[in-house]
């Protein structure tokens, strides 16, 4: 079964060929970095015009490089939510055409389970349940994820994102968007325990996440620095700040596998390429004898595979979707 997968939530326009779910035959993605790197994040109505001026090239080159006819597609899966509206419509119109003209099945895949999923597409697939924490530029969230589309969610930030604070505070230290590799590599310099920036740990037993303090708390310390000194220590102010939001990911996510009785964590999102949040989980899940996975990078960032395996279950279970289907900013993982 060949599945053609289409990602264009925000600012990266991506399709893929994906073959029974985990073999891909293709997979094109058109980066935007360069476009909104001047303003220091995603500009929407930025993002909306290059998907609709990438799309197109976008489909046709995957169906080259896949070897295959659009004739040989199966199904075609799309990202309807969450994500920037604008930017949604474009990739669910040309899924939505391509499901009226080859007369195949067309299958609307949530983001998150897009980025669940991805830990899929390996030799050996993780045993169910297993906790996941999905963590990028627009959400934060833990799931205890009990079979393929059964899904509890366990907790989610109530304000930033770790990859949106990851990106602020990279513009007050002058470097450049992205602002999670960047802050990564400066970090590498520096010594974690040079400052000590707050946690954010709320209610007792929460396993919701808060990083609005965290950020405001690095751009004060660098404030008031700047007022009494011309020496500041950007790679321990960095490293300080990394440290702070991979301690508190990495402790809610042990708690909530311990909370659950689950023996197997994942990662998932474009933070979780940081080599720093991967290890952390890695040392305190071993003390546990919980195992950590997670996709390679291409599969953790914004792309269409993922969306093409979450589409591919989904056709699986009997869920697909009609040419009315819609696009969501909002769209939460809801338990069945």
């Amino acid at each position: 079964m060949l599945i053609l997968g289409i990602e264009t939530s925000c600012d990266e326009t991506s399709v893929a060929v994906v073959e029974d779910g985990k073999h891909i035959r293709s997979h094109i993605i058109c980066s935007q970095v360069e476009f909104h790197q001047q303003y220091g994040g995603v500009v929407p109505e930025i993002a909306s015009r290059k998907h609709l001026e990438f799309i197109n090239p976008a489909i046709d080159e995957a169906i080259k490089e896949g070897g295959i006819t659009f004739g040989d597609l199966s199904l075609v899966a799309v990202a309807n939510g969450p994500g920037l509206v604008g930017a949604l419509l474009v990739g669910v119109s040309a899924a939505k055409a391509i499901s009226y003209a080859l007369n195949i099945p067309l299958i609307g895949v949530n983001h998150l389970e897009g980025h669940v999923v991805a830990n899929l597409m390996r030799e050996a697939p993780p045993a169910f349940p297993w906790i996941c924490l999905i963590v990028s530029g627009g959400h934060v969230n833990l799931i205890e994820v009990k079979d393929l589309g059964h899904y509890i969610p366990l907790g989610k930030t109530r304000d930033d994102a770790a990859g949106e604070a990851f990106d602020k505070i990279a513009t007050v230290l002058g470097l450049p968007y992205p602002g999670g590799p960047a802050i990564e590599k400066l970090a590498l310099r520096g010594n974690a325990e040079a400052i000590r920036f707050p946690r954010a740990y709320l209610e007792k037993d929460s396993l919701d996440f808060s990083f609005s303090g965290l950020k405001t708390a690095v751009i004060y310390y660098l404030k008031e620095l700047k007022t009494y000194s011309s020496d500041i220590p950007l790679a321990d102010i960095a490293a300080s700040f990394q440290y702070a939001i991979t301690d508190i990911l990495s402790k809610k996510a042990l708690m909530a596998a311990k909370r659950t009785g689950v023996k197997t964590i994942a990662l998932a999102g474009g933070v979780a390429c940081n080599s720093s949040l991967r290890e952390l989980v890695r040392k305190k899940a071993e003390k546990e004898e919980i195992n950590l996975i997670y996709p390679p990078p291409v599969l953790c960032t914004d792309n269409a595979a993922m969306i093409a395996c979450g589409g591919y279950y989904k056709y699986l279970r009997g869920e697909v979707s009609s040419l009315e289907l819609d696009v969501y900013p909002v769209m939460e993982l809801s338990e069945k």
